[in-house]
């Protein structure tokens, strides 16, 4: 086993931020497939039962309607996913992204509990989930990702004025 981390301690994989450049890509692709959706009805009545259901995003319908809730998520995940983008460059600018992704995130993980039909009654409900809450499961991983990527940008800001 010593052989085998040894060899992959010296392999592409582990070279230096490689891995905070792939979450960081892959989080704007995220942002950017999953913003893009919000621009259409389909998405936008997918959207009613998570959206009507959710603790912290409950209001977006009685606001904006079902297309413009819609549409507000889709602005606000390319703006996320933008702003993430510039991270690249600007630290500061990934600082505001990973922010918003950690918001983002807040906000979908804490629909799992209110979903309606998210938990399977023949198996004895929770902790036996189908549909919606599986879909959201993701969102766990993907709220881990946006800390990394919130806790490595400070630092690297606050490395850089000392």
């Amino acid at each position: 086993m010593t052989y085998l981390a040894n060899l992959l301690s010296r392999s592409l994989l582990f070279r230096k931020d490689l891995d905070y450049h792939l979450v960081r890509a892959s989080m704007v692709l995220i942002f950017l497939l999953f913003g893009y959706q919000k621009w259409f009805n389909y998405e936008a009545q997918v959207l009613i039962p998570y959206i009507s259901n959710g603790p912290l995003i409950f209001w977006l319908h009685p606001l904006f309607g079902i297309r413009g809730a819609s549409w507000f998520l889709g602005v606000s995940e390319w703006l996320f996913g933008a702003l993430l983008f510039a991270g690249f460059w600007n630290r500061k600018l990934g600082i505001l992204g990973a922010l918003g992704s950690v918001a983002t995130f807040i906000g979908t993980v804490t629909i799992i509990p209110f979903i309606p039909g998210g938990w399977e009654p023949s198996a004895g409900g929770f902790p036996a989930m189908v549909g919606p809450v599986a879909f959201l499961m993701k969102d766990f991983v993907l709220l881990a990702a946006s800390v990394y990527l919130l806790r490595q940008d400070v630092a690297r800001v606050v490395a850089a004025q000392e």
